[in-house]
């Protein structure tokens, strides 16, 4: 069973490993700019990279819930492979943010177009298994007929 999920649980391991690292630059800016805790508000460059934090936090639990997804109910392959663009996605977005507020915008709509390519396919997968759970049709099955 563990093996059928690998590569889901790896870019899952990696995408966790990349938050930690986040959250460890924020820390890192927080001692350049002494801004100590609770405060949230500081020199620009903090500021930009303590949102550029939360919102990778934010995205989080809807990339895992929507990777899962797409990789239990439609294919693990190109599930894992559009949560390693996600991941390098977010990495672009992160770095960016903290050079500048428009930096960002190149991965915040890279990370937008996987996310809707995950619930895409994660959807069709749903309605696949519905359709042949309860209906007794597959359009996986029509689908590799034709092709």
């Amino acid at each position: 069973m563990a093996g059928d999920l690998i590569l889901l649980a790896a870019v899952s391991l990696l995408s966790a490993f990349q938050q930690c690292h986040f959250a460890w630059l924020v820390g890192k800016s927080r001692m350049k700019h002494k801004v100590m805790p609770p405060a949230v508000t500081g020199a620009p460059e903090f500021d930009r990279t303590f949102r550029a934090q939360q919102n990778c936090v934010e995205f989080y639990p809807i990339f895992l819930t929507v990777l899962w997804t797409a990789g239990l109910f439609f294919n693990q392959e190109s599930a894992s492979f559009l949560g390693l663009l996600y991941v390098f996605a977010r990495y672009k977005y992160f770095h960016g943010y903290v050079q500048s507020v428009k930096g960002r915008l190149t991965g915040f709509y890279l990370n937008l177009i996987i996310l809707t390519c995950l619930i895409t396919l994660g959807a069709a997968g749903i309605v696949n298994s519905f359709l042949n759970e309860y209906l007794d049709f597959s359009i996986m099955k029509k689908l590799r007929k034709l092709f």
